[in-house]
Order: C-alpha cells, then sequence, then structure tokens
C-alpha cells in the first residue's frame, strides 16, 4: 500500500485534489467541476491524477474510505468530493476553508 506515499503528499501540500485527469485535462465532470471551483476560489492546489496509477487510484480509497473521485484534501484532512465540495462552495463555507490558501494578486 501507498499509504506512506499519500501521507507524504498530503504533508508537503496544503491543497490536494486526487482526480481522473489533470486540472487541464479533467477526465470526468465531477473531477472538473472540484478543480474548476478550486480554480475559482484562486487557491493553489497539487493534483494526482488516479487514473495514471491503478495502485494508487485503489489506495487512495483504502485511505480514505471514500470509494469514489474526486477527493479533495485541505491541511491533509479530506474534505469529500463533488457533491460535498460544490455544496460547501455555494454555502461559502469553501471560501472560509481555503481563505488562508488564496493566492494573493499583486497590483502593479
Amino acid at each position: 500500500m501507498n499509504h506512506d506515499i499519500i501521507s507524504n503528499i498530503l504533508d508537503q501540500h496544503d491543497v490536494v485534489l486526487f482526480m481522473k485527469g489533470t486540472p487541464d485535462r479533467p477526465a470526468c465532470g465531477f473531477s472538473r467541476v472540484v478543480s474548476t471551483i478550486l480554480s475559482l476560489h484562486q487557491t493553489p492546489f497539487h493534483s494526482i491524477d488516479v487514473l495514471e496509477d491503478p495502485t494508487m487510484r485503489q489506495d487512495i480509497k483504502e485511505f480514505s474510505g471514500w470509494p469514489t473521485f474526486p477527493q479533495l484534501y485541505v491541511s491533509g484532512e479530506l474534505i469529500g468530493g463533488c457533491d460535498i465540495v460544490q455544496a460547501m462552495h455555494e454555502s461559502g463555507e469553501l471560501a472560509t476553508l481555503l481563505k488562508s490558501f488564496k493566492k494573493e494578486t499583486v497590483s502593479p
């Protein structure tokens, strides 16, 4: 199992999205939605394409106890999948959660 590898990824990055495809080329609509929401919040995130590594795809399911993708982690904690992220986005809860990770824009 890749539990040590997964833990290291979560330790190294504040916001991690395990998804099908990449942010530029999502391979499913749910992954596209979550990736887009993170971009709307101007939140840099590390993405892992679970389609590239079948072992990782299975191991992250076991690690999280969450059977589907995408899976969003913030500060090492599983937030959830598309439905949860979308609901948190609509309620404003996600903006609060991601506030400290937002990419600051610099005025000229």
